[in-house]
């Protein structure tokens, strides 16, 4: 898959904390390495929230994160919030520009001009997976997709996810257990499991 999560170890991690003060000091080899492990995190948060413009969104994000970095004060996991709350108001300026004004539809003759520039059955195969677990996720009512993504995606944990959010960690918690269930109930065929559970909490 192509933007799949890295999953790292503890060694990796270390290395990533000392990856964040290097950025700050303008080491450009650090800011590689810290981009490769959280692009691919906050392009399918991103994803979630404004589909096809997160590419935009998420390089918008990188633009600002570049030109903050040698203020910003924290660890890995201060980072990766960081990173997450720009990205997530660069998304949140950009549902609030297309709302102020509709985007005019592009004609179907014009579509024929555009032509892809790989195999497209071999790209639609690789990204099918990773799009469809982001529907599901889109989805979901927004505070429960926001802890998901948050959570599970980009790899907060309930505090950081929580400063994201504007909400307290246990709420983050909740809603993001409440998503789950709800994908799961979705994924099993039973949606009454869920309102049921959704009462009793």
């Amino acid at each position: 898959m192509k933007d799949a999560v890295p999953v790292r170890d503890a060694a990796g991690e270390e290395e990533l904390t000392r990856a964040v003060a290097a950025a700050r000091d303008g080491d450009e080899a650090a800011f590689r390495l810290l981009y490769r492990d959280t692009q691919p995190r906050l392009l399918r948060y991103v994803r979630a929230l404004v589909g096809e413009d997160a590419e935009d969104v998420t390089s918008e994000a990188w633009l600002q994160i570049s030109r903050d970095l040698p203020r910003f004060r924290g660890d890995l996991d201060k980072f990766r919030g960081w990173a997450a709350t720009v990205a997530r108001n660069r998304a949140l300026d950009l549902l609030r520009r297309q709302a102020r004004r509709p985007v005019a539809d592009l004609p179907a003759e014009a579509l024929a001009a555009l032509a892809a520039d790989g195999d497209t059955a071999s790209l639609a195969l690789d990204g099918m997976a990773t799009e469809a677990a982001l529907t599901l996720i889109a989805e979901l009512p927004r505070d429960q997709a926001e802890a998901v993504l948050l959570r599970v995606v980009v790899g907060l944990d309930a505090k950081t996810a929580g400063k994201v959010l504007g909400k307290r960690p246990g709420a983050v918690r909740t809603s993001a257990y409440r998503g789950l269930r709800r994908l799961a109930s979705r994924l099993s065929g039973d949606e009454s499991a869920v309102s049921g559970a959704e009462g009793t909490r």
